[in-house]
């Protein structure tokens, strides 16, 4: 049986008597409410799961704790729950269990200007901490896309468009406030810049995905806002030739802020939704920061190498209105391109290649996702060798569900045959267990579990993701 097609589910039933204790300790604000369970029970993963039996909304650390305590006392599983954005099943309840829902935990609790950092709590969004932050003269640059919360980021260790100039969120937390398994409220690293201080929890627990502890306050790096920025989208005439521009651009060492490649199903999907008049071709959407001067040279520098792999309509977009219509519309991808085929359900994935390997590793997903004659749009945050492929199925055929597979299959494996990885930020969920073993093999995976068993001896934290 395809684990990726049928995920294992195993579902424990809740205890009464726990569902009567939330109640008592957390009245309103849990609910075992079938609309609000099966709200928690979805994501923007193709899976079908049976949603949570109840559904805890905290408003701080200690009520994680409690809750977590509580189900801990009576073996019931937990699922920490954001903004429900997440792409390979993080949130869905296979063991059953309790939702978190940290959304409510929403407060920017420190600005430390000087410092250049940030504590928020985990229900903090990313646009909602750069409206704070707007006055200040900094900026979070961490972009996923989606709108997504600051603890689900960290817990799939995100990225973005801005990742191939300010990195992920591996480099841009410092600090974090988690509750374990058992529900001790743990504090790991500091808001100095680097720490050579023991074991790098916070590390560990950035990527866990909320299978060894649920991160409920995070303090991260801020940035200077850039003096001037500017926005350029260039059409290729296939995207062999945008990708071999993006690779001669990193080779340059041009420091591009983002360089994000739209295939030409995305690009017309975009303009459709979003009212554009792109040309329908495979493009590069691109931004550079810095002095006026130094964005001049870097801009013109691109458009020299764009030039010279094919590229043409190259448009520039200098002020903040003409640059936020053409990142809401690249935003706007995933569901734009939903609605060229209403109904369907995207097979979503992504990898992340060396970036001298990223042609071959696209060409070669075009050239099967064309002889396959499956639906598909492509994106990628190319600048540093991530893209991703959605393969619009219906949901009512299962033979398409079985060909996306298949094609997604094909795929992750020639990345790891390039030497790159099966996930470059959509992280391993329910969806890419099997190929996590293929990337990192038996030894790792299982110090991989020896962790799990350390921290999370019963097994509660998100059980059944990261590993089968």
């Amino acid at each position: 049986m395809n684990a990726s097609l049928h995920p294992q589910i195993l579902q424990r039933p809740a205890s009464p008597a726990l569902l009567d204790a939330l109640a008592q300790r957390f009245g309103e604000h849990f609910t075992t409410s079938l609309a609000i369970r099966q709200q928690h029970g979805r994501d923007e993963s193709p899976f079908d799961v049976p949603p949570p039996a109840g559904v805890v909304f905290c408003t701080s650390t200690d009520d994680v704790a409690d809750a977590v305590k509580l189900c801990a006392e009576y073996d019931t599983p937990v699922i920490a729950f954001g903004a429900g954005s997440s792409l390979e099943g993080q949130l869905l309840a296979v063991h059953g269990g309790i939702s978190l829902d940290l959304g409510r935990m929403n407060r920017v609790l420190a600005i430390a200007a000087e410092d250049m950092s940030a504590t928020v709590q985990a229900g903090v969004t990313r646009l909602q901490l750069n409206d704070e932050l707007r006055h200040s003269g900094l900026f979070f640059p961490i972009d996923p896309g989606a709108d997504a919360t600051i603890g689900g980021m960290t817990a799939t260790r995100a990225s973005g468009t801005n990742a191939v100039r300010y990195g992920t969120m591996r480099e841009n937390v410092l600090a974090l406030t988690a509750v374990l398994a058992d529900g001790r409220i743990v504090r790991t690293g500091t808001h100095a810049r680097k720490s050579s201080a023991g074991y790098d929890l916070t590390r560990l627990i950035v990527g866990s995905e909320g299978t060894l502890a649920i991160a409920t306050e995070v303090t991260l790096k801020l940035y200077p806002q850039p003096e001037a920025v500017a926005a350029a989208v260039c059409s290729f005439p296939d995207v062999a030739s945008a990708v071999d521009c993006t690779i001669a651009t990193v080779q340059a060492g041009i420091p591009i802020a983002r360089c994000e490649l739209m295939d030409a199903h995305s690009v017309r999907a975009v303009n459709a939704h979003d009212h554009l008049g792109l040309s329908e071709q495979p493009l590069l959407l691109m931004e550079f920061h810095g002095s006026p001067a130094s964005v001049r040279e870097q801009a013109e520098s691109v458009q020299a190498i764009a030039l010279g792999h094919g590229g043409s309509h190259f448009a520039w977009a200098d002020t903040p209105e003409e640059r936020n219509r053409l990142w809401k519309a690249r935003h706007h991808a995933y569901f734009s391109a939903l609605q060229t085929r209403p109904g369907c359900r995207s097979v979503t994935t992504d990898t992340c290649v060396p970036i001298s390997k990223l042609a071959e590793s696209i060409n070669l997903t075009v050239a099967e996702a064309d002889a396959a004659g499956l639906p598909y749009f492509i994106v990628g945050h190319v600048g540093d060798g991530n893209f991703h492929v959605g393969y619009l199925i219906d949901p009512t055929q299962p033979a398409e569900r079985e060909l996306a597979e298949r094609l997604n299959a094909q795929l992750v494996r020639r990345a790891l045959a390039l030497g790159g990885t099966c996930t470059g930020e959509h992280g391993i969920g329910l969806h890419k267990q099997g190929f996590l073993r293929e990337e990192v093999g038996d030894d790792v995976l299982d110090t991989m579990r020896a962790i799990k068993e350390a921290l999370d001896p019963k097994g509660i934290l998100n059980p059944g993701k990261i590993f089968p």
